[in-house]
């Protein structure tokens, strides 16, 4: 028996979508029927992105988003119910990372990662969850169908990594920060998770698995190996289905065993 998710009729909200897991997940919501949204810095990364998605005969639109500044949250999101229609999905997937033992911590490194990881997450998160709040409520315009946020946080937030002390403490408090979402925003048919990915070859980091550190982490992984970015597809695609309304608070580790 086949099973198909079918986001036709959705839209889908992308942070970090101009590279890497975002511009994935961005691909594989689009090749499902959601409109998706693409929002990050590199705004002509996004159109290129838009091109290969709407190639594929997929709807996709392109905001510019600086999820450190709260200015710029607020007239992504706004442009973006302006433009395609309220947001049901939202995949919170910025981030960054800075690489140091903790003594060797500037200010400026933690407020690097903490503005991006955490603070941006929250403030995109709350901007999308108070517009799902006012349509379940009838005081927005809308079919109020069910909301779905999903925080990609990271297997490094469930176990600590060495020399990454700053992204963990960030990652970790992702995965409360969704556990307090879901908690309170359950009642309004909004279901918030989070999804912890081990470690994945992307185009940022793809040169390091090259190195002699990086094979002999690989050796030191459960199956030694990598994932690739579509490995999460089918987290993500379980999380945004329509189905998936008893699904909330949940955090899903999609690390290949590493946190075993």
């Amino acid at each position: 028996m086949a099973y198909q998710i079918d986001l036709s009729g959705r839209v889908a909200f992308v942070t970090g979508a101009s590279s890497g897991l975002g511009a994935q997940f961005a691909k594989t919501l689009a090749a499902a029927g959601a409109g998706v949204v693409l929002a990050a810095r590199r705004v002509e990364r996004l159109k290129a992105l838009r091109a290969e998605i709407e190639a594929d005969g997929g709807d996709a639109h392109v905001v510019a988003l600086d999820v450190t500044s709260p200015e710029s949250i607020a007239a992504a999101v706004a442009h973006a119910e302006t433009e395609m229609g309220g947001i049901d999905i939202l995949v919170n997937n910025s981030g960054v990372s800075s690489t140091q033992k903790l003594t060797d911590v500037t200010p400026e490194d933690f407020d690097f990662v903490m503005d991006t990881n955490l603070r941006g997450a929250f403030f995109v998160a709350q901007a999308v969850g108070k517009r799902m709040i006012a349509r379940s409520k009838g005081e927005a315009p809308g079919t109020f169908t069910g909301g779905r946020i999903v925080n990609v946080a990271s297997m490094a937030g469930l176990r600590v990594l060495s020399q990454i002390g700053v992204y963990c403490v960030s990652k970790a408090a992702v995965v409360h920060m969704t556990r307090a979402m879901a908690l309170e925003w359950g009642r309004y048919g909004i279901n918030v998770n989070a999804i912890c990915p081990g470690y994945i070859d992307t185009e940022i980091n793809h040169h390091h698995w090259q190195t002699e550190g990086g094979k002999k982490l690989i050796q030191m992984l459960p199956r030694k190996r990598v994932g690739g970015v579509q490995d999460l597809d089918a987290v993500l695609m379980m999380l945004c289905a329509n189905q998936s309304h008893f699904v909330n608070g949940a955090i899903i580790a999609a690390d290949d065993g590493f946190g075993v």
